[in-house]
């Protein structure tokens, strides 16, 4: 695998940060742990994401919200930006650990706006005055940060993710992502 300079949006989580959150000793740390042993090894991973600006009018006010979307299948969670993000927000790096994009633009739209009317409708989309949607994907090419902790037992090698932007340990969704990846 070669490595390739890649513009990454900046993460808000070191390696320290992303040990301490694998290895914590709250309840759902010691189960995880219990079932797929002690954290071995972490790595940093990048996905590649598309940014789209959406517009809808929602209680007789129009809306716009950026989201990306990961390019690789789709599947992970949205990332809602306040504005587009600025390029001293992003940082250039030199890694191996990065997904190849390979969503098509047309599913990559379908996904989007399948999700986007999921947000919309924990609003309450009942106020929802047109049914249009306008999605306009902006020109930023970007990766997202990832931290990866191994765990191992019995020989059985198990990956648990922290999204580095948003702080947080993703669930299985994620882990199946990685896993799929990393024995490609």
């Amino acid at each position: 695998m070669e490595t390739m300079a890649i513009k990454s949006l900046k993460s808000n989580a070191s390696r320290d940060d992303a040990i301490r959150a694998f290895s914590s000793s709250g309840f759902a740390n010691k189960f995880w742990q219990m079932r797929n042993g002690p954290l071995q090894r972490t790595a940093d991973a990048y996905v590649p994401c598309r940014l789209y600006q959406t517009r809808y009018e929602l209680g007789g006010a129009m809306q716009t919200r950026w989201f990306a979307l990961d390019a690789v299948d789709g599947s992970l969670d949205l990332l809602e930006f306040p504005r587009l993000p600025a390029s001293q927000e992003l940082f250039s790096i030199e890694t191996r650990n990065f997904l190849q994009p390979s969503l098509t633009e047309a599913r990559a739209e379908e996904l989007l706006r399948e999700k986007v009317l999921r947000v919309v409708f924990q609003q309450g989309f009942f106020k929802l005055r047109r049914r249009g949607l306008a999605i306009i994907r902006e020109p930023v090419e970007m990766y997202l940060p990832y931290w990866l902790g191994f765990h191992e037992k019995r020989g059985a090698i198990t990956c648990r993710v922290m999204d580095a932007v948003r702080r947080r340990i993703e669930g299985a969704k994620a882990s199946a992502f990685f896993e799929e990846w990393l024995t490609a």
